[in-house]
Order: structure tokens, then sequence, then C-alpha cells
């Protein structure tokens, strides 16, 4: 639709910025905090709430300070958490078995944030680079990243997730034929509710590094991602994924980054009209906070302009470490 504007001074634009109460009326997009999904990190122990350096005001909890964190969200009005569980190098083996075992830090953490808030929804993370030994999405075998043995593990993974009351199930590993095999999986063993928000556009960004930091990927990794994560150039090849993951039997699908690429949050929203997420992640926080502790920019202003970004951009709900910090502020 062309828009159709009376020459100046029949139209005067302005009258619709006149007054915050007018400017409320016109606004063509609102934030919420049941629009936030709280990214938290699991540790082992107990009592324990470790801050990460590179992510100002982000922390390691052990599972019952997670609890608790839940408890703040649902205060908060905020309807989902996704749980990434912190393992040290001791923990990281070349099998990668820690992934699916029903007691390790992250499957406790659902369990445990289901059994206290049952109707809070709980998402996790579907990777094997928190359990391995190379720091991988995937097993290395002779330098390079399997897939079809890496989708296994994978589904072996998605079930103990689902086991321990996972409401999402969040693939962001990059692996051809990976939702495929996990709806059936679920279909299978009766976890018909359970869905799938797939990475589905996750490119090979520098943006990820405080993320790695916290969860203990940093040291581990070896070489790069880019023989499985996409290109930072590409654009159509987006579509194709999300594409080919909705068709496999995802729920919903996830952009990620965020800000460096919502001309992909646009595209996928325009093209499919599914439910579409984006993932603010670790750098882009870390840069706005940095920022900010220097007085370069009005902390809670940036925060709350970048959110509305991806609103903007046609963005149903975003993974954001910001989350208690927005939902407080829109809550008044």
């Amino acid at each position: 639709m062309k828009p159709v504007v009376a020459p100046y001074p029949a139209a005067r634009l302005r009258r619709t910025r006149a007054t915050p109460a007018v400017r409320a009326l016109v606004r063509e997009n609102a934030l919420e905090p049941g629009d936030l999904i709280w990214p938290v990190f699991v540790r082992s122990g107990e009592g324990i709430e470790e801050p990460i350096p590179s992510m100002p005001g982000v922390m390691r909890r052990s599972v019952d300070k997670v609890v608790e964190a839940a408890a703040e969200a649902d205060a908060l009005g905020i309807g989902a958490m996704c749980i990434f569980p912190y393992t040290g190098i001791e923990e990281r083996t070349e099998d990668c078995a820690g992934a699916w075992d029903p007691h390790n830090h992250a499957n406790r953490a659902i369990a445990a944030i289901k059994a206290k808030f049952p109707n809070m929804a709980v998402m996790s993370d579907v990777a094997l680079d928190t359990y391995n030994i190379n720091g991988h999405d995937g097993f290395v075998e002779n330098g390079i990243i399997v897939n079809d043995r890496t989708v296994e593990a994978l589904v072996k993974m998605a079930l103990s997730q689902a086991q321990a009351g996972a409401d999402i199930i969040g693939p962001s590993d990059m692996m051809d034929g990976r939702i495929a095999a996990i709806r059936a999986a679920l279909e299978q063993k009766d976890h018909t509710d359970v869905m799938i928000l797939s990475y589905a556009a996750k490119y090979a960004s520098a943006f990820y590094g405080p993320f790695r930091d916290a969860v203990g990927a940093s040291a581990a990794l070896t070489g790069d991602k880019n023989t499985y994560q996409m290109d930072p150039a590409n654009s159509n090849e987006a579509l194709r994924l999300v594409a080919r993951d909705l068709a496999e039997g995802a729920d919903m699908v996830m952009v990620k980054p965020g800000l460096p690429y919502l001309d992909i949050c646009r595209r996928v929203k325009d093209s499919f009209g599914a439910p579409t997420f984006a993932y603010q992640v670790s750098g882009e926080y870390a840069m706005i906070m940095a920022a900010a502790q220097n007085g370069w920019i009005d902390q809670e202003r940036v925060m709350m302009e970048s959110l509305m970004a991806f609103k903007r951009a046609g963005c149903d709900g975003i993974l954001t470490y910001f989350a208690p910090a927005a939902a407080r502020l829109l809550n008044g």
C-alpha cells in the first residue's frame, strides 16, 4: 500500500508527536515483559552466584540460585527462561556423554524450575559445545566437525531435556537434518507437546565471545565454527535454512545474533509469518554495558531502544540478558 500524505501545511506530521498521550496512541509497536526470554547460566555447587567479568551483571548460578532467578522472572512477568550450562575443562569429554546425562546441571535446573513454577516456559540449549573437549557444537573427527553422528547425539540430548521438563527445545548447533530427527524422536517418545525453537539462521559471528567465557568454551575451542554456522555476508541462505527447519517441524525460528541482523529478522517474518525470535547475544549486551559504565550512553534508554528495534523488525520475542532490567522498567 502506498502511503497517502497531504501536502504541507495540511499535513503536519509533528501533530501526532506533540504529547506523550498522542505518541502512545499512534505507537506502532509495543514491548512487554512477556516478549522476553531470559538466558541463565547454571553451574555445579550450591548457593553460588558467580559474576561473569565480560558480562557485567550476569551470573553463573547453582541450581538453587537459578530457581531464585525463576522466582524473580515470574514476579516480573517474564514467562520464559533459557538454560545454558557452564562446564569446566575437567567436565568435558570426547564423547560428550554429559550432554544427555539426566542429572547434568541443565536438566536439574529445568526440573527444579518446573517443579516450583510449572507455568514458566523453560527453554533448553541443544548443542555439544558445552560438553565437548574441543569446544565445538559437534563431534570432531580428523579436524572435521561431522554432521550425522552429531545429529544422533543431539537427539539424545533433546530427549533428556524433554524428559526433565523442558517446554521448548532450542537446537543451536546448525547441523543439517537435526530438526527432523529431533521432532521424530519427540513424537516417538510421546513428547508431542514439546516445542522446537530452531536457531535456523545462526551466523559465525564475533559477537559470541563473552558467551563462550560464560559457558567455559573459550579455552576449549579449537579452530572456528565457519563450516557449520552461517557466513555473515549471506542473506538469501538464511531464508533457505528457515524454510527447511519449518518444513522439518520447527514451531518457531531464531535469528542470531540480533541487532547486526535485523534485516534478516524482517525478511524471515515477511517471508514465512512464523513465530520469529532473535537473540541479543553476549557481545551486544557487553558493548552496551561497557559504554554505559563509561558514561558514554544512557544504559536504560539504549537498552529499551535496542529491544524495541527487534519488535520493529518483526520479532515476536527476544532472548536477552537485559530481560529482568527491561521488565522492571516496563512494569513501572
